[in-house]
């Protein structure tokens, strides 16, 4: 794999470790709780996570429909640490057999998210800037109940 790729991966795997590290412990009540209306849940945050993630990498990126189903993402439910930790790797794994196939020269190879175009480079880079952002929220969420149920 290319170094940028390689780099861009090494950097995905942290955060996923961040917010696997963030989902230990956790009882299914805290990955489904809500502090109010309109927050999303822990769980939800990781499936629509790994949602997004299959998205920009294999039908973005690789042109191939992934059947994303982004409202069904906000109802998840149910799920426990281990089944949402499962997600992050599948998700991972998934990434990194996307980045093997790429070259620098991809970056700059134009495809659409949504209704504009973007690069390869943008995509990875969005990707990236995305995770983090939810990581941050999961670690919020994770505190929030901690607090008001210790």
């Amino acid at each position: 794999m290319e170094t940028f790729f390689a780099d861009c991966l090494n950097n995905m795997q942290e955060l996923h470790s961040d917010i696997g590290n963030a989902l230990e412990g956790l009882p299914l009540d805290a990955l489904d709780w809500s502090p109010k209306p309109g927050v999303n849940p822990i769980a939800v945050l990781v499936v629509h996570l790994t949602g997004s993630q299959k998205f920009l990498f294999g039908e973005v990126i690789q042109g191939q429909d992934v059947h994303r189903d982004r409202d069904a993402e906000f109802r998840a439910k149910g799920l426990t640490s281990s089944q949402l930790t499962q997600r992050l790797t599948e998700s991972l794994e998934f990434i990194k057999s996307v980045m093997e196939g790429l070259t620098p020269a991809d970056l700059d190879r134009k495809c659409m998210f949504r209704t504009r175009e973007v690069t390869v480079g943008w995509v990875i880079g969005h990707s990236l800037k995305h995770t983090a952002t939810h990581l941050g929220h999961i670690q919020v969420m994770r505190d929030m109940w901690l607090h008001l149920n210790s």
